[in-house]
């Protein structure tokens, strides 16, 4: 967990966070390159615009061109002779046209029309007219343009020539009504034409990302240029002012700007595949990165923790080993490292614990020995007290066959009792119940029927001595003597196979039908205490239950895991 999250998390981080980071930083930087670039576009389309615009000034600045426009505007025209009517066509013809072409070379051409509905022609190379015969110029968009605008200029978006004869070139134009200084009278309208391949030109000298496209609208939204061609749709969103433009193949952002003077828009839109090629080499890096980096942890990683954590397995297993209890194992120290030395101290502790245990065992198993004899010691007064006062009965009648028959059951009691053997198969405990019930009823007579069954499986199983006979006793003295009509005791011991999920068992059960006691008021004596309390020294799972009613009889069950108990 430690290495997860100290090496994968931040490398997941990383990869993550990389791609959004560099394309958050790559639509800043082309979003600023955009504006920059159109920015310089902006400057360069309003100054060729401006020359434009000053060239529709240009009769205002020759008084022999305006002295011309003057008469053929009025009635005086038709007065004036032959000879300054040649005068004033060869200033329109010859004189205005010098001026214009000596301004700009990359005019297509310029196109003057006096009010009288004459027309002069300046196209690039020849002083030619070239007008067609008879062309609607009142009609055209342009020409009524111009007149709205009343002598300010304006801007024509892309139209074509078709006033010229052989002309089907496409242009974009600046228009003007030239009107009398003096009396303000529209004179005639003067309009200057420019080629769209300027506009390439200069698209020439700027750095687009590959596959962007350049778009110029005019003020009606009609396209005057695209370096590429765009779609109708594409065409209605970029007027639509939208941020992003789609079409079949590609999504494009968009820069915009608008030209003061035109209200033209010069649109720059920018493929979002170009940035999405960019985010991709991103992504490769960061993968790379992020790969590379995994792999050098993961070296690290497996080199340092076998370096660390194989010490400690081996640690383990040597725990494992003492927790069995093989004491005699050691862990194998090697280097000087903390490590190691953390290995001598658990060689040390394991030698301090084997010595503790040996200690701890032979005290518990010396205090286990007292407590099992101090039982016993226990046990045999009351069963001699009471076995004496019968023996003392038998004298006094002069039953001296069963005298001597009870005294030998006791003698072989108390050679049973006397021995050292803490354990004692059940077999041996049967036998010496049948001699203590035999005493028994030489006091009670016929008052008492004893019957025991054991399954013979049972028979060599082993079980704590004289754990069976404070019971009997108990029954005895507290069941049949107080009752006043003949008592029956049984003892049942058999085994009960796994069943309900619990394990195989030894159940032993007495019972008798005397006087019996309410379950509530249970109170137990010396004898049953001191049964309960060797049952759990013996047996780790064993259970004793008492059951008794008023007038009925006790029961009590003893149950023993059959996995706990062993046989003699």
């Amino acid at each position: 967990m430690l290495f997860f999250i100290t090496i994968v998390i931040p490398i997941v981080g990383i990869v993550v966070k990389l791609p959004s980071y560099y394309l958050d930083l790559i639509k800043e930087q082309e979003s600023s390159l955009l504006e920059g670039t159109l920015t310089a576009l902006t400057f360069d389309i309003q100054t060729y615009l401006d020359d434009l615009e000053r060239m529709t000034v240009t009769p205002y600045l020759n008084n022999e061109v305006m002295l011309a426009l003057k008469l053929k505007s009025t009635s005086q025209w038709k007065l004036l002779t032959p000879y300054e009517q040649y005068e004033a066509e060869e200033v329109l013809n010859k004189t205005l046209p010098s001026y214009l072409k000596n301004m700009r070379k990359d005019i297509l051409g310029t196109i003057l029309l006096p009010m009288d509905g004459s027309v002069y022609i300046t196209p690039p190379g020849s002083f030619s007219d070239q007008a067609v015969k008879g062309f609607p110029f009142k009609e055209q968009d342009w020409y009524i343009k111009a007149v709205k605008a009343d002598g300010n200029v304006a801007f024509t978006g892309v139209h074509k020539q078709d006033y010229l004869n052989n002309a089907d070139t496409e242009v974009f134009s600046v228009t003007r009504l030239i009107k009398d200084p003096d009396s303000s009278r529209p004179l005639g309208i003067i309009m200057a034409d420019a080629d769209t391949v300027l506009l390439d030109q200069m698209m020439k000298g700027i750095r687009l990302s590959k596959g962007a496209k350049v778009v110029i609208l005019d003020d009606n939204q009609q396209l005057i240029y695209a370096n590429q061609a765009i779609s109708r749709d594409m065409r209605r969103q970029i007027a639509s002012g939208n941020r992003t433009v789609t079409d079949m193949n590609d999504s494009y952002s968009v820069v915009r700007e608008t030209i003061s003077r035109s209200n033209w828009v010069i649109a720059i839109l920018s493929p979002k595949a170009f940035i999405q090629a960019h985010l991709k080499r991103v992504y490769w890096i960061g993968f790379a990165f992020a790969a590379s980096g995994l792999l050098i942890a993961l070296i690290l990683y497996f080199t340092v923790s076998h370096w660390i954590v194989t010490p400690f397995k081996k640690m383990i297993q040597v725990m494992k080993r003492v927790q069995r209890g093989d004491m005699n194992t050691l862990y194998r120290v090697k280097g000087n490292d903390e490590i190691s030395q953390l290995g001598t101290n658990l060689n040390t502790m394991i030698s301090k614990l084997g010595e503790l245990i040996d200690r701890e065992y032979k005290a518990v198993l010396g205090k286990r020995n007292a407590e099992y004899r101090a039982l016993q010691s226990q046990i045999q007064p009351h069963f001699l007290y009471n076995t004496l006062n019968g023996f003392i009965g038998l004298n006094r009648t002069g039953q001296s066959m069963q005298l001597e028959r009870a005294i030998l059951s006791l003698s072989g009691m108390l050679r049973y009792t006397l021995e050292h053997n803490d354990w004692a198969q059940l077999q041996e405990e049967i036998d010496f119940i049948n001699k203590y019930c035999g005493l028994q009823q030489v006091r009670f007579a016929e008052k008492i029927q004893v019957h025991i069954s054991c399954d013979p499986d049972a028979l060599s199983l082993l079980i704590p001595k004289l754990l069976l006979q404070p019971i009997i006793e108990n029954a005895i003295i507290h069941g049949v003597e107080p009752c006043d009509h003949s008592c029956e005791l049984r003892m049942d011991i058999h085994i009960q196979p796994m069943q309900g999920g619990k394990e195989d068992s030894l159940i032993i059960q007495i019972c008798d039908n005397g006087v019996g006691f309410e379950s509530s008021k249970v109170q137990e004596g010396l004898g049953i205490r001191n049964v309960r309390e060797r049952l759990q020294l013996s047996f780790e799972g064993a259970s004793m239950m008492i059951h008794s009613a008023k007038d009925e009889g006790t029961r009590v069950q003893i149950l023993i895991p059959l996995k706990d108990v062993r046989r003699g």
